[in-house]
């Protein structure tokens, strides 16, 4: 079985690769190309001159220059020191992560194995990457909201209903919408002092940021909940959030890694705003527990 050699993304190169990954939909294929090479062989990369790496990526100068400060790197010699460290820090002794693209013919023990080691290197790279002074900004903003509306369509839209669910355990008012149309006519009613938060790993879900748009042109503090934060719907949003992804392959689409990161910053969201309302939180957690254990106690017991 074919296998790819990657650094853990606890790593300085692993971040770098995050990076990558995050920023590569921002890019022309040229600069991918010399993204890819730098965070695929740091030390190799640092022995080389501008004019080296563009010539081993088939680009410009001028292209890795532009790469340099999209990673952000004043220029080219600010990021050839960086990956020496990032060289250097590798040669320190760190071992390797074997990773490999889930086959077919896959034992589903590989499959486990694979899936939970993508899964965490997902959700590091979304911790490491979310900006806590937009989070904070978000959390103040949800736990003093009159009402919250949360829009999403397909497996972001599992992610919305999951923070409504959330949201509503610890006694706010939250609302879920995955119908379009039931999402412009509620964001219509949203006003300053209410919250929408749009939750699209794309950021071009036109069904998303339509709802968006308006409950943001109606005063309310907007959220984008995203995996690309120079998308379409964070022209609507006063705080974003951004999320991490892995590849996508055939039998993993980009779904089930960017839900895997929305939830991180789902459950960031609600414990925040549990903080912040505790002595309202706690006790509406409570009853809700205790309805849930009467509903369980009263239930017909099989005989």
């Amino acid at each position: 079985m074919t296998q790819d050699v990657k650094e853990s993304f606890g790593s300085p190169s692993g971040s770098l690769a995050a990076k990558v990954r995050t920023l590569a939909p921002s890019m022309t294929r040229s600069m991918q190309r010399v993204a890819e090479a730098v965070a695929g062989d740091p030390a190799g990369c640092a022995a080389l001159t501008v004019t080296g790496l563009a010539e081993l990526t088939g680009t410009s100068e001028a292209t890795v220059v532009r790469t340099a400060r999209l990673l952000g790197y004043p220029g080219y010699r600010d990021l050839r020191l960086a990956l020496a460290g990032l060289a250097a820090q590798q040669q320190s002794g760190r071992a390797p992560v074997i990773t490999t693209d889930i086959a077919v013919d896959d034992p589903l023990a590989d499959v486990v194995a694979k899936l939970a080691y993508e899964e965490q290197q997902t959700l590091a790279d979304t911790a490491a990457g979310l900006d806590t002074a937009q989070l904070g900004a978000a959390v103040t903003a949800l736990a003093a909201a009159r009402r919250t509306d949360v829009y999403g369509i397909g497996a972001s839209g599992l992610v919305a209903q999951d923070l409504t669910q959330k949201l509503l355990r610890i006694g706010l008012i939250a609302h879920a919408h995955s119908d379009p149309h039931l999402a412009v006519t509620n964001a219509v009613q949203l006003r300053s002092g209410d919250v929408a938060i749009a939750v699209t790993h794309s950021g071009s879900t036109g069904d998303v940021i339509e709802p968006l748009r308006v409950a943001f042109e109606r005063g309310a503090t907007t959220v984008a909940v995203t995996g690309r934060p120079d998308s379409p719907v964070t022209q609507y949003a006063d705080h974003v959030l951004t999320t991490a992804t892995s590849r996508e392959t055939e039998l993993r689409p980009a779904a089930m890694s960017s839900r895997t990161s929305q939830l991180l910053v789902v459950d960031c969201l609600f414990v925040g705003v549990a903080q912040r309302t505790y002595e309202t939180a706690a006790p509406a957690l409570a009853a809700s527990y205790e309805a849930l254990a009467h509903r369980h106690r009263s239930g017909r017991v099989r005989p």
